[in-house]
């Protein structure tokens, strides 16, 4: 299965064990919890949607990698004890608390947080010596003599042999103890979560013309070739940093996180492409419905892969605007309830200034929280800052202004907020604006060629533009998606027919 649906089956799970009676039992008990078992190739996303699936579920979040465990940590150190039977004392051994159960039992004090994910990567990495202990723990959830709490969701994660020459094959006994999900690389989902984390804009136009160089293992006389979804993932935030900082991105930065010579020769004189045509091609004049004639003229002699390079460009530029607007549209969420309770006790008598450091507070408290339960995304985490800088700006607005009451006080935060919504509303026309000057753009200039369906599949595989669309509308997108529908509709009967002849 595609990672996607890999994380559908660990959230399904996930709330189908924390799902109690009327008596507040869990419907499936603890030891009858298979752990679940995620099975992968390196850097395909398989701790990502751990965390996604504890942060959208508000539960806690407790990580471990199994490879730098030994026997002694995983189960706890043993020391003597006096204990009587039957009238005679003798010396036991016991086991202080493993480390890895402690720091379930510490995120539930810090958190309060009573139920959470214990994520244990590289589960079949673990050493010889501490085999033995696995197996007990995966059979039972216990380390040492000391349980897994009610409520926590063992998920554990693994490469297969042919990627980890430290794998240790389960055997049956085992293995019949597991949830197993095997996940495999598929660009297409991919691309959907490189949006969310808006991937450089030159790694999914070239991984759009070069499918195949998404995910790569090779054995050589060399060593070990690969790309990974994660090596592709970070090299874009490296180049974004570079152009940031204006360090050229050559070869040299390409090959450490891009492990295939040839791939990472490829992207290298691709990058340079993308660069010429980013400043060749003007994408502002074209969204902006400016673009000159022979802009125009010198892409209607262009060859496929440059076409595509530009739609690239086009497309990235709008779903930044669209990840603009998102975001602002989730401050806005986060603010309004909060400056809602402000009004209302404002209007009791309480001071402004006082109840908006009353919310900063209460959002420092949530960022502290969220961060030690180890769910905190840097989406959620830039949104709690743009509300506390909001906040801030309000208390210095009405701490240093001359009021005459508590309304006219509160007025100002009324403004502020009110500026944000305006600035909302003009993101949500100039994004439409660039939408509808994109396809008159393509139209002119190639007609009802393939590269509108493109731009078509490419919003729709989007998040942030698809959330627009489904929000407000594009009327260029509703008529050329609807030729798509119909065209893929045509293949499909097509390939139908195809079978049917072949019986």
């Amino acid at each position: 299965m595609n990672i996607k649906q890999a994380k559908d089956q660990v959230e399904n799970a996930i709330r189908a064990y924390l799902r109690k009676d009327r008596y507040g039992r869990y419907l499936i008990p603890s030891e009858k919890q298979r752990p679940l078992f995620i099975v992968g190739p390196s850097g395909i996303g398989k701790t990502a949607i751990v965390r996604q699936t504890a942060s959208k579920m508000g539960i806690a979040l407790v990580t471990y990698s199994m490879t730098h465990h030994t026997r002694q940590s995983a189960i706890g150190l043993p020391y003597i004890v006096k204990k009587n039977y039957g009238g005679r004392e003798y010396s036991v051994s016991e086991y202080t608390m493993s480390e890895i159960i402690a720091s379930v039992y510490d995120a539930m004090e810090e958190t309060g947080l009573k139920e959470g994910i214990l994520f244990l990567d590289e589960i079949n990495c673990v050493s010889e010596t501490l085999a033995p202990a696995m197996l007990q723990f995966l059979q039972y959830k216990v380390f040492g003599r000391h349980r897994v709490p009610d409520g926590w969701v063992v998920v554990t994660a693994g490469n297969p042999p042919e990627y980890n020459d430290s794998v240790r094959e389960f055997d049956i006994v085992t293995l019949d103890r597991l949830k197993i999900i095997n996940v495999e690389a598929d660009l297409n989902v991919w691309k959907q979560y490189a949006y969310e984390k808006a991937v450089h804009g030159s790694v999914m136009a070239y991984l759009e013309v070069r499918k195949s160089d998404f995910y790569i293992f090779e054995s050589t006389p060399e060593g070990k070739s690969f790309v990974t979804a994660r090596g592709w993932e970070d090299l874009s935030d490296m180049i974004k940093l570079y152009e940031l900082l204006d360090i050229p991105v050559d070869y040299d930065l390409i090959s450490q996180y891009i492990q295939n010579k040839k791939t990472a020769k490829d992207f290298a004189v691709y990058y340079e492409l993308y660069r010429k045509y980013s400043a060749d091609y003007r994408v502002g004049e074209i969204l902006s419905g400016n673009a000159s004639q022979s802009i125009r003229s010198t892409l209607r002699r262009a060859k496929f892969t440059e076409r595509l390079s530009l739609l690239g460009l086009l497309i990235d530029d709008i779903s930044a605007s669209c990840r603009e607007l998102a975001s602002l549209k989730t401050l806005l969420s986060e603010l309004y309830p909060m400056l809602t309770e402000i009004r209302q006790a404002s209007m009791s008598g309480s001071e402004t200034s006082v109840l908006l450091g009353e919310k900063i507070n209460s959002l420092n408290e949530k960022v502290m929280t969220l961060n030690k339960a180890g769910i905190l995304t840097k989406e959620e985490s830039d949104t709690l800052s743009s509300a506390r800088e909001f906040m801030e700006d309000c208390v210095k607005a009405v701490s240093f202004g001359n009021f005459a009451d508590e309304a006219s006080r509160f007025q100002t935060v009324r403004n502020a907020f009110s500026k944000k919504i305006e600035e909302k509303n003009a993101l949500v026309k100039e994004v439409g604006v660039k939408m509808e000057n994109m396809f008159a753009f393509l139209e002119d200039v190639f007609g009802e060629g393939q590269e509108i369906l493109v731009a078509v599949s490419e919003l729709t595989a989007n998040p942030y533009s698809a959330v627009y669309i489904a929000s407000y509308g594009c009327e260029s997108y509703s008529k050329h998606n609807k030729e798509l529908l119909f065209f893929e509709r045509e293949i499909e009967l097509a390939s139908k027919a195809d079978e049917i002849s072949e019986i």
